[in-house]
């Protein structure tokens, strides 16, 4: 949560040339309904499970950025969609940062207590290490702009997926 992964995955998406498409937005898009009125209706839990189906979905697309919700690793079965089908980059961001970046945030439903840094807290608590568990990449973002960060994760992209040429007539790989 507020490490960047829609400015980083947008920007991200241009550099390579690919589709973006954001998680929570594509719910919200499906649903017609806020993320906080899903949250509100349904619970955390139901939400997650609309999340792992939407997910289920949208990783099956071929050449794309995700970027998913901050909570998406906390269901094994998100994890293991992430890991088996895309190449998987962890921001890290402190939640010193996270404060930051999301003093005005009203929107976040876990966010909507009275004490953010303690509820950030909870949550790397219990998040970060099922981040590194999926993770292809861990990049440190709480130091670097966002054009810094596209193209860390750009380059460590083009390392690892290669666009795969047929060639009809020799009948190989190119």
């Amino acid at each position: 949560m507020g490490s960047g992964k829609t400015t980083i995955g947008k920007r991200l998406s241009r550099k390579l040339d690919l589709s973006f498409v954001d998680c929570d937005r594509e719910m919200e898009a499906r649903t017609g309904a806020p993320i906080q009125l899903i949250f509100d209706i349904e619970g955390e839990q139901g939400f997650r499970q609309r999340e792992t189906r939407l997910l289920d979905e949208l990783t099956r697309l071929p050449h794309h950025v995700l970027a998913t919700g901050g909570g998406v690793v906390t269901v094994e079965r998100n994890r293991e969609l992430l890991s088996q089908r895309g190449f998987v980059v962890y921001l890290q961001t402190d939640v010193e940062r996270q404060l930051e970046r999301l003093e005005r945030d009203k929107q976040r439903p876990l966010l909507q207590t009275p004490d953010r840094e303690q509820r950030l807290r909870r949550m790397a608590d219990q998040r970060n290490p099922l981040y590194e568990s999926v993770a292809d990449l861990c990049v440190l973002s709480s130091q670097r702009s966002v054009r810094h960060m596209a193209n860390i994760v750009a380059k460590a992209v083009l390392r690892e997926w290669r666009p795969v040429h047929y060639d009809p007539l020799s009948g190989n790989e190119a």
